[in-house]
């Protein structure tokens, strides 16, 4: 009886040495990944998702047939709730004046408040539309708000950057996936 007792306690002790070397090797793993702050994306390379939005009040809407013909564009999800979106505004901005088209997307969000963040931001985009149940947000993989996806002339998914957009962002990602999404 007293040899099982060892035989058990000796197997028990090897087994927290190699879970701790199992999970130093899968941290290895992952330090070694190229971006780790980056959320991965499904729709990258796709033709954009389905849509099922309403109307935003008081704004030009646009459909899937607008997102897969015609030039780069942008589609961002953004709400008046999200203090992210209100920081990436003059980012936004900047785009629209260069001629960049944004399609908005407001996510979840009561209309009043939507159009009065806009009032009182500005409003960079060519095109609104809502989705107040968040069905297109799950459709396109939305992580939150703010999301951006740059959309290249035949509808494909050229990049989706999740989080507000900087000014280092514009110039390091958005600006590059924006000529990217140009030549193709």
């Amino acid at each position: 009886m007293a040899d099982e007792k060892k035989k058990g306690i000796s197997w028990l002790m090897l087994l927290p040495p190699i879970l701790f070397v199992g999970l130093a090797v899968m941290f290895m793993w992952g330090m070694k990944q190229e971006d780790r702050n980056t959320l991965p994306s499904t729709r990258e390379g796709g033709i954009v998702p389905a849509l099922q939005l309403v109307a935003f009040e008081g704004a030009e809407g646009f459909t899937h047939d607008d997102l897969t013909s015609g030039g780069v564009k942008l589609v961002n999800f953004w709400a008046s709730w999200c203090a992210p979106c209100r920081a990436e505004h003059p980012q936004l901005e900047t785009l629209a004046k260069e001629g960049v088209v944004i399609n908005g997307i407001n996510y979840k969000d009561e209309p009043a408040n939507a159009r009065r963040f806009l009032a009182q931001l500005g409003d960079p985009y060519a095109a609104l539309m809502a989705d107040s149940d968040g069905r297109t947000g799950l459709e396109w993989g939305l992580y939150g708000v703010p999301e951006t996806f740059i959309i290249a002339a035949d509808g494909t998914v050229v990049k989706r950057f999740a989080g507000p957009i900087t000014e280092s962002i514009l110039k390091s990602v958005i600006r590059p996936a924006i000529a990217d999404a140009a030549s193709r």
